[in-house]
């Protein structure tokens, strides 16, 4: 069996693909989930490889990045990004907020997203030296 590293790192690179089958569907605001999901899937990578145990359960990627201990190594840009993709966890799952966050989520806001996603786990994978 894998590691517990390795174990969401390879669920973060499945959930890459599911992004783009996604985003060639114009299913935008499920795409914003996912790259909600990789971040999140991410930063329990980090907090596995340094508590060797199984990250908390929870969605805060603020806290999960501090409990990885790479809330500080974290850039402004990256920082911001955490905060604009959190919002897809859980404000888009209830209706009171997804018809209003699905009106300003644009196919070049979601792609953007990606983008970002990819980059932050890229250097993820290279604080992890995967």
């Amino acid at each position: 069996m894998l590691n517990k590293v390795e174990y969401w790192l390879d669920l973060c690179d499945e959930d890459i693909i599911t992004v783009n089958c996604l985003l060639n569907g114009n299913r935008l605001l499920p795409a914003a989930y996912f790259c909600h999901q990789i971040t999140e899937k991410a930063l329990k990578a980090v907090v596995s490889s340094v508590s060797k145990e199984i990250p908390p359960r929870t969605h805060d990627l603020t806290r999960l990045a501090k409990l990885g201990g790479i809330d500080k190594q974290l850039t402004d840009e990256q920082k911001l990004f955490l905060n604009n993709i959190a919002r897809y966890q859980i404000e888009a799952r209830y209706p009171e907020h997804k018809a209003e966050i699905a009106k300003f989520l644009t196919a070049e806001k979601c792609k953007q997203y990606l983008i970002e996603t990819e980059d932050f786990l890229c250097w993820i994978k290279k604080l992890l030296d995967r």
